[in-house]
């Protein structure tokens, strides 16, 4: 008897991108998209309140990015398998996606060709990583003795990265509080929590910190 196919959560804020990729998924008789989310905080409450078994994440998703959503499902439906479809070659994403508890990561400009790949290694449990990434992997376990090359792990509680990666993207207080709903007293008691917590004294500085995080785009 023949296993039911992969029931697959799409998650990219672009709606050409969830439609090509769903045409390349759907057209394959053991997988098929179930659901579908324009942004990271949709693609949580999909994934925790469908019957999912693989979300494909696009990292840079407004709201919550793609590694927010991942370590958010993580959290709340460990069952559901987590691949990363990123623009960027980018290491820093890698790990963040890595550690977020994605078993893969696909580069958006080849995954007419990986992304069918990627689905199948990662419902056998198995992970799933472009050459390039592999190469990264190497070399940052061989520079695992220099503690400069690392950052420390998250320091941040997942509404206070929500909110480093808003103020990173410009939005003033008002809009953070609007975008939330929750007030602007709240807004600025985190922005000075966040600021005590890593040491940093402005807006400048938490720009640099959320794209080392990979909470946006360099």
């Amino acid at each position: 008897m023949q296993a039911p196919p992969t029931r697959i959560l799409l998650a990219d804020d672009h709606a050409l991108v969830r439609h090509g990729l769903r045409l390349i998924l759907d057209a394959e008789p053991d997988l098929t998209v179930v659901a579908e989310a324009a942004n990271g905080a949709e693609a949580v409450d999909l994934a925790v309140g469908h019957d999912i078994d693989l979300a494909i994440l696009d990292i840079a998703m407004p709201r919550m990015t793609g590694i927010q959503a991942a370590r958010e499902i993580s959290r709340r439906a460990p069952e559901i398998r987590l691949l990363m479809l990123s623009m960027y070659d980018n290491e820093q994403y890698l790990f963040e996606s890595l550690r977020a508890g994605a078993c893969g990561y696909v580069l958006k400009s080849v995954a007419d060709r990986d992304l069918l790949e990627a689905c199948r290694a990662a419902m056998r449990g198995e992970p799933f990583l472009y050459p390039g990434a592999v190469t990264a992997l190497i070399r940052d376990h061989l520079q695992r003795d220099d503690p400069a090359e690392h950052l420390p792990a998250s320091l941040l509680t997942p509404r206070e990265e929500e909110i480093v990666k808003l103020i990173a993207e410009g939005h003033s207080s008002k809009d953070i509080a609007d975008l939330l709903f929750i007030s602007v007293k709240t807004v600025e008691r985190h922005r000075a929590n966040i600021l005590s917590k890593l040491g940093m004294r402005d807006r400048l500085e938490l720009t640099r910190y959320a794209i080392r995080a990979g909470l946006v785009e360099p």
